[in-house]
């Protein structure tokens, strides 16, 4: 959330925030009339403490009864002013950062670059479902007749290519080397350190999502009301809260972690959407990225993290644009997202398989995520999350893009000495 003194202070930047970003109205004079109504109860309610204290020392019985019925009528009100408040300053979307394009819809976004040229096949592509049919890795008609409409059983080599997709990533956000030279081939200054691996949990406490700000649009959720739990919609739901409540020092930042997990999605506004194969799934696996930074390098963080993903993307061989997301695009957290959007043959055109999403102080404020700085001063960190590999967008990708006439599929150099084989689909 923001900092209710900047909102009060800033209310036209605020509104046009709310207005570019088509989030929910927020009624920003009740804000400033509710802070200045907390403000002068807890006012009073601190020289009502003063005076019960003067009240005890002078044994004046009535006067304390009497300093009991205030405070108790400024306990009682209090709570309900905070809850308002709270409830209202939560739903005030993250600022845009100066460089996102306003927009109202998604033609607003900006390509920033693109890597690599479309291959022009001497014959027809086949879409991934037909080619993963026939080499029978993927069955969507068995898994439809289980558990119903987009979900997925991934079969034999495209399992194998799967996880080595995961070591290649853990391979290479591990290795303090590689990283020094993506981030000077990219001109980002940051601090050097490995990524550390993550196993998170796939459920969460309904709260704990909420302080990440990612609990609504609740009809996208899989949500467990006996047990007051949701699924996580990506690993970086559970990464995000690991230093809630915490105060970290300067000298151990910047912390960065890489999650590898199962997410759920329940698609509730993609009805008739990609239908067809495994780009819109219920259930899917992704590795995230998860960064806490001290303020003034978030911006180069999250340009570090961007390079990460090309880099990734082009040791598999993948055409590729990276996008800046217009105001309307961005998720109400954001101050800046960053797709990469890979080239998908059959659909003849670039859809997306990455994001890059810049928090800024919105999600540390919620979970109360600090740091100390070096001369003692507290404040709240930056936050990074990014996808690594959503997995079965990134295998689709492969499928397509690398398909053969004859059907198979060529590994790309890179995954062959984890997948111990050049193809698919042949001896």
């Amino acid at each position: 959330m923001l900092d209710i003194k900047f909102i009060i202070e800033n209310k036209d930047i605020v509104a046009a925030a709310i207005k570019n970003k088509h989030t929910e109205q927020v009624d920003i004079d009740r804000i400033v009339e509710l802070y200045e109504k907390r403000k002068a109860l807890r006012q009073e309610l601190d020289s009502l403490n003063a005076a019960k204290r003067i009240a005890a020392q002078e044994r004046n019985i009535e006067e304390g009864q009497r300093i009991k019925q205030e405070s108790a009528r400024v306990n009682e009100t209090l709570p309900s002013v905070e809850k308002e408040l709270v409830t209202l300053v939560s739903k005030i979307p993250n600022l845009p950062s100066a460089d996102t394009p306003v927009g109202d819809d998604e033609s607003a976004n900006r390509v920033m670059r693109t890597w690599g040229t479309p291959k022009q096949f001497d014959f027809q592509p086949k879409p991934h479902w037909e080619l993963g049919a026939e080499l029978d890795v993927i069955d969507m008609e068995k898994a439809a007749l289980v558990s119903g409409s987009r979900f997925v059983y991934l079969k034999g080599d495209l399992v194998r290519m799967q996880f080595a997709l995961i070591n290649f990533a853990f391979d290479t956000l591990g290795d303090v080397d590689i990283l020094a030279n993506i981030a000077k081939e990219a001109g980002v200054d940051v601090p050097i350190t490995p990524f550390i691996p993550i196993l998170p949990p796939t459920f969460m406490r309904t709260a704990v999502m909420n302080r990440m700000a990612r609990l609504h649009p609740m009809d996208e959720r899989y949500v467990f009301e006996k047990d007051d739990m949701v699924l996580v919609g990506s690993a970086e739901h559970t990464i995000g809260p690991l230093h809630m409540d915490e105060i970290i020092d300067e000298k151990d930042l910047p912390k960065r972690y890489v999650g590898y997990g199962t997410a759920f999605r329940r698609e509730a506004g993609a009805a008739g959407k990609d239908t067809r194969g495994i780009l819109r799934l219920h259930q899917f696996d992704k590795i995230e990225l998860e960064t806490f930074v001290v303020p003034e390098r978030s911006f180069q963080e999250q340009d570090f993290i961007v390079a990460i993903q090309q880099h990734l993307m082009r040791k598999l061989e993948l055409p590729h644009q990276v996008v800046l997301k217009c105001t309307y695009d961005q998720g109400a957290p954001n101050c800046r997202g960053i797709d990469i959007e890979t080239w998908i043959p059959t659909q003849n055109t670039y859809r997306e398989t990455h994001t890059s999403d810049l928090m800024t102080s919105y999600q540390s404020r919620r979970l109360n995520t600090r740091v100390r700085r070096s001369d003692g001063k507290i404040e709240h960190v930056h936050m990074n999350d990014a996808t690594v590999f959503a997995m079965s967008r990134t295998l689709l990708a492969i499928m397509e893009n690398h398909q053969e006439r004859d059907g198979s599929i060529t590994v790309p150099s890179v995954l062959r000495d984890y997948m111990k084989k050049e193809r698919i689909g042949t001896a």
